[in-house]
């Protein structure tokens, strides 16, 4: 799945990049980057024909004579991208995305997050775990991550995200993570965390948002359940879905039955989306995401 290996020349990057779809966007990019000795590793892209945009992710090694990523950035913007009208990143495709954790007192998406990390599945630094509850600073000290105990009440909620917004900045974070965090962000925090603000929600979006929702499938008797990780919005469970997944089954299951199912398919969905998001493998498309596997 990963493809960052580095350059033995230069530096890898991965470059990014949505816009109006038209004519001769992969050549004028592919040969931007050859003129420049830049050699393509892999290449995805996507035409989307009910909104006319194009979505392109190319990863590729800069050889050791080629401009420095400024320059390149400079050359691209004016020659590529403003006459396409592009939306586009140029990220350095071997350094580790700083991601803070968020958890409250369901600890088994934290667990697997720091599981993973620690084994080096995850291309990320984790500077910070963040939690309204004490119970995993122990677990966080295991695995040398500083933890932040930050309780919420309605009249320390605003104190506490100003808080969180310092943390983010002081750490430079990239990517923050709500894993099973059951506090519901503001509509302010939400929009400065547009598009770098990932949630697990414990069901197969768009049925049973909210809480409990392993209880609402029960009641409704149905026959498969599942879990979504998507980018956080104002809107409760509706901001755009990055990867699902879901298991079968039956009438001989109780609630608690479903929800420990769900715990994991909750870790298997939770971490395909960080490591698409970190990888920048995810591209949004107005409330939908382009995924690039």
């Amino acid at each position: 799945m990963s493809d960052h290996v580095p350059s033995a020349t230069g530096t890898d990057y991965i470059l990014t990049i949505s816009c109006p779809d038209t004519v001769g966007i992969v050549f004028a990019v592919s040969g931007f980057l050859a003129e420049r000795g830049c050699n393509i590793i892999d290449s995805a892209q996507f035409g989307d024909r009910v909104t006319s945009l194009f979505f392109l992710r190319i990863h590729f090694s800069a050889a050791a004579s080629s401009p420095e990523k400024k320059a390149l950035e400079g050359a691209f913007s004016e020659l590529i991208a403003t006459p396409f009208r592009m939306s586009w990143k140029l990220h350095d495709a071997n350094r580790p995305q700083r991601v803070m954790i968020m958890v409250s007192k369901f600890g088994h998406c934290l667990n697997d997050l720091l599981y993973r990390y620690r084994l080096g599945y995850l291309p990320i630094e984790i500077p910070a775990i963040v939690s309204n509850h004490r119970d995993f600073y122990q677990l966080a000290a295991w695995h040398n991550v500083p933890f932040h105990y930050l309780p919420v009440t309605p009249d320390t909620k605003q104190a506490q995200e100003d808080r969180l917004l310092e943390i983010i900045d002081e750490e430079r974070v990239d990517l923050v993570v709500l894993a099973r965090y059951m506090q519901v962000l503001s509509p302010s925090l939400c929009a400065t965390l547009e598009g770098r603000a990932i949630n697990i929600h414990h069901s197969f979006l768009p049925s049973f948002r909210g809480a409990k929702p392993y209880h609402q499938a029960f009641a409704r008797g149905v026959k498969l359940i599942g879990a979504t990780a998507h980018y956080v919005t104002s809107g409760l469970d509706e901001g755009p879905i990055i990867d699902q997944e879901v298991e079968r089954v039956d009438h001989t299951l109780t609630p608690d039955d479903l929800v420990a199912i769900g715990r994991d398919i909750e870790n298997v969905v939770l971490a395909r989306a960080v490591k698409y998001h970190v990888e920048h493998r995810v591209l949004l498309n107005g409330n939908k995401t382009v995924v690039f596997k």
